[in-house]
């Protein structure tokens, strides 16, 4: 598991990106029961995820934050990264962010990609 513990704060909001190889729903599921052991994960507003699997396809979960696991899910499909899981944790801080949420899942997962060692990554990431 890689991880960044702080990506960035919005207006009291607070984000985190986790990583790791999964294969399936079943993988990703465990993961995120992993993540949750550390009281602060388990605590979250939101643990939002996505995975490109070859096997069964994109799967993806907002944990309430919507729209959230579709954007991880097509920056995964840009960057060509199968069989990798991602998860956005935001910490609500009090105020909504309207589609700022949206920049920074983004700007947690651009951090992922660019800091997690040995990605199989396509050079397309930073079209």
């Amino acid at each position: 598991m890689f991880q960044i513990a702080h990506v960035v704060t919005d207006r009291g909001s607070k984000y985190a990106v986790s990583g790791g190889p999964a294969k399936s729903k079943t993988d990703a599921l465990a993961f995120l029961k992993a993540l949750k052991r550390n009281k602060r994960f388990a605590k979250a507003t939101h643990n939002t995820w996505a995975l490109l699997c070859h096997e069964t396809g994109p799967i993806k979960n907002d944990d309430g934050e919507s729209g959230a696991g579709a954007i991880i899910l097509r920056m995964l499909e840009r960057a060509e990264l199968y069989d990798h899981l991602i998860v956005v944790t935001r910490w609500y801080g009090g105020v909504h962010l309207s589609s700022d949420r949206f920049r920074r899942v983004q700007d947690c997962v651009n951090a992922y990609l660019s800091e997690a060692p040995d990605l199989p990554i396509s050079p397309l990431q930073n079209d």
